[in-house]
């Protein structure tokens, strides 16, 4: 099966060599990545309280996200919206993925 990588068994997982690498240059205003991600601005600005996604900030203070934020939010949408999913658990399930760390509280 060109283009696919075998796993065990029969399942296979398409090859994304060739895909395009995510952009992390920020470049989106808080309007249109919720536009972009489907969801409210005000979830996004929680999101940012929480430290789940840190978009970049100007010289203004105006947050500005990346396509990589974008592809991350529509990420939680999808596991909150979709699967059920409190923030809590999409702290974890990021955190297990490796796309969020947890800030350290010990100091």
């Amino acid at each position: 099966m060109s283009g696919d990588r075998r796993l065990s068994g029969e399942q296979t997982l398409p090859d994304t060599s060739d895909a395009p690498e995510i952009s992390d240059e920020p470049v989106y205003v808080i309007s249109i990545a919720a536009k972009l991600a489907q969801l409210p601005s005000w979830t996004l600005r929680v999101l940012d309280k929480e430290g789940i996604v840190r978009p970049k900030r100007t010289a203004k203070d105006r947050r500005l996200y990346s396509d990589r934020d974008i592809a991350l939010l529509s990420r939680i949408r999808y596991l909150t919206e979709e699967r059920g999913v409190n923030m809590n658990g999409v702290k974890l399930i990021l955190e297990m993925e490796g796309v969020w760390a947890a800030p350290d509280t010990t100091a």
